[in-house]
């Protein structure tokens, strides 16, 4: 097999599960509270928002690892739809100031989700395969 594939999928791997893992280092620090606010909200029960721990600690160590990578990077693309759904919805069609899509940041965290979903974790990880 070749090499290069399985670098490509840890690079993957490793960027987004460290980019959404600080997410819920975050979450973890400064308390759930303003995601329970966001969730009852929008009329859906107050427990959902523990959701993003599984979102945004559990499934990025999962992909980092590459155990159940498949799996994680599921769990992920399903927590940036919420994110998206309950925080972000007001900027899906808008720009930013710099001409990108206001969206990008949560744009590359469900395309690297839905890539690592779809090729698997590779040769280095976990599972090895």
């Amino acid at each position: 097999m070749n090499n290069q594939v399985d670098i490509g999928k840890l690079v993957l791997r490793v960027t987004l599960g460290m980019l959404v893992l600080l997410h819920g280092v975050a979450k973890i620090r400064g308390g759930i509270d303003p995601i329970v606010g966001m969730v009852t909200a929008a009329g859906l029960p107050g427990f959902i928002a523990y959701g993003a721990y599984i979102g945004e600690v559990l499934a990025p160590l999962m992909v980092i690892a590459g155990f159940h990578a498949r799996i994680g990077a599921l769990l992920i693309l399903v927590n940036m739809l919420f994110a998206i759904g309950l925080a972000h919805m007001g900027e899906l069609g808008q720009l930013n100031q710099s001409g990108g899509w206001a969206l990008e940041l949560q744009g590359m965290f469900i395309g690297t989700a839905v890539a690592i979903a779809l090729l698997g974790p590779g040769r280095f990880s976990v599972n090895g395969k």
